[in-house]
């Protein structure tokens, strides 16, 4: 078995069960093993929020959206439903649920009497790690690419699936999100290689069986031999911390803001109170009707196309304010989610349709958009106004 690898360290044995999230191959595999084995303890490459959402139906009942978005958390949010609609969609595709494999480890074991542990991160605290490291256009281009995946109707080929089953689902979309962003590989692969590692090394067992996702095996083993040798401490406790963002990411905020005011400043003291009220009104029209497009592309109510358009402005002078948040809370209050979005959100986030019925994802789309098409404005603006001078 090529992604079976049995290491002896340290007077411990562990047996790390490399999987495909959607291969029924891995569910036998991991299961057989487990029973071979008889392990001190199974590891499973799990946290209490994936299994929670695997072994019970999601609620979304008690989700306040406005809430969401003036704490800012809109992005992590819409991020989150975009990843577990493409979980979704590719569980359909393939036949199995992603995930399967884990919970045939965790019910064998439970079986066997065998004591088991959930050894992954929250992919709660991954995504907001890599959240702070990226800045609205990261963050645009992160959401893009999950969305990319809910986005489109075409169906997995024979040749595809088969190569998904090569693979960790899961993991294999974290990498090709890090290789899309640089910035935040080391918090989507690097960190969680460290993490399984330490949370399986500090079980008491003397022998363990861990069930990862295959893409994990060459991290964790490093990491194991590290522990082991002493190269390393065990605790990981810095990685479930999520940092504050650094004054010099704070101070970013504010530069597009002093840049556009610096430059009709300029205009004024140049040429005149004209030339800078052209150039006030091209900065407006610019950063406010493409807010104003991004919510009509959501198909948004009238005011809140509107509401976009006034607030962009306001929204760029002050950082610690989005034209998101303006446009969703608007639509929010003109078209208030029923209860009925919040019971059907896990299906309709498998499809676009899907995404622009419910009201709770529409909402997200109308932030997300119309926060984008703001941006895209100022940064048209500043090049514009400059040549202007």
């Amino acid at each position: 078995m090529q992604n079976v690898r049995r290491l002896e360290l340290g007077g411990r044995t562990f047996v790390l069960v490399g999987t495909a999230h959607v291969s029924r191959e891995s569910i036998d595999e991991a299961a057989a093993i487990i029973e071979s084995e008889k392990p001190g303890r199974v590891c499973v490459e799990l946290d209490e929020g994936r299994y929670r959402s695997m072994t019970k139906a999601a609620s979304w009942e008690s989700l306040d959206i406005g809430k969401v978005l003036r704490e800012g958390k809109g992005f992590l949010l819409l991020a989150n439903l975009a990843l577990a609609s493409f979980q979704r969609r590719l569980g359909g595709d393939i036949g199995v649920k992603p995930g399967a494999e884990m919970l045939a480890a965790v019910e064998t074991a439970d079986r066997l009497g065998i004591p088991w542990s959930l050894c992954d991160r929250e992919v709660q605290t991954t995504l907001r790690r890599a959240w702070g490291r990226s800045g609205l256009w990261g963050k645009s281009k992160l959401l893009a690419s999950l969305l990319s995946g809910v986005f489109t109707n075409e169906k997995l080929s024979s040749e595809e699936v088969e190569k998904l089953k090569e693979r960790d689902e899961l993991d294999g979309m974290m990498r090709e999100l890090a290789d899309y962003m640089p910035s935040v590989k080391e918090v989507l692969i690097d960190e969680r290689d460290r993490y399984l590692a330490a949370r399986i090394f500090a079980q008491p067992e003397s022998s363990l069986v861990a069930v990862v996702g295959a893409g994990h095996l060459d991290g964790l083993e490093a990491w194991l031999r590290k522990f082991t040798e002493g190269r390393s401490g065990v605790d990981v406790s810095d990685l479930e911390v999520v940092p504050p963002p650094s004054p010099l990411a704070r101070a970013l905020g504010w530069i597009i803001p002093l840049a556009l005011v610096g430059l009709i400043a300029a205009g004024f003291f140049r040429s005149g109170a004209a030339v800078s009220l052209r150039m006030l009104l091209q900065w407006v029209l610019w950063n406010g009707s493409l807010a104003a497009l991004g919510s009509a592309l959501c198909m948004a109510h009238p005011l809140t196309i509107l509401a976009s358009f006034l607030s962009a402005p306001a929204a760029t002078l002050n950082p610690l304010i989005g034209v998101g948040m303006f446009a969703g809370l608007v639509e929010a209050f003109l078209r208030k989610p029923s209860v009925r979005d919040f019971e059907t959100l896990n299906e309709d986030i498998s499809t676009l349709k899907g995404f622009y019925r419910n009201r709770v994802t529409h909402i997200l789309l109308i932030f997300f958009l119309s926060s984008l098409g703001g941006a895209l404005g100022n940064f048209i603006s500043i090049p514009v106004l400059a040549g202007g001078l």
